[in-house]
């Protein structure tokens, strides 16, 4: 009887044991990858794409560098890059800032290369 009962026990401190480890994985996984920064090809890839609806690009090119942002309080990482395309018969430059965790275009400066 007695090691009926310890075996039991032990049984259910293995499951609890194992239930715990799943979920404290799945936990900091998620957690880790909050946490990180996208590649610079993913986010030049995503802004091309959004590019390329409007019409044709010529080029594109990205800083593979984070370069530290601040906007009042808020502190971040972006990348900074470009596109260019032809529109109207003229080439057109345009330059952004990226944020490097979400990959949201944070300021686009649009301008006619000479």
């Amino acid at each position: 009887m007695h090691n009926h009962r310890s075996m039991h026990y032990f049984k259910n401190g293995l499951t609890v044991g194992l239930g715990l480890g799943f979920a404290g994985g799945i936990f900091s996984t998620i957690w880790l990858k909050n946490k990180q920064n996208l590649h610079a090809d993913d986010v030049l890839e995503t802004i091309k794409a959004a590019f390329v609806k409007e019409g044709p690009i010529e080029g594109s090119w990205i800083n593979f560098e984070k370069q530290p942002l601040r906007k009042f309080a808020v502190t971040s990482q972006g990348y900074t890059g470009g596109i260019t395309r032809t529109e109207d018969g003229q080439l057109v430059s345009y330059e952004f800032l990226a944020d490097a965790r979400t990959g949201t275009v944070l300021d686009i400066q649009r301008s006619i290369v000479e």
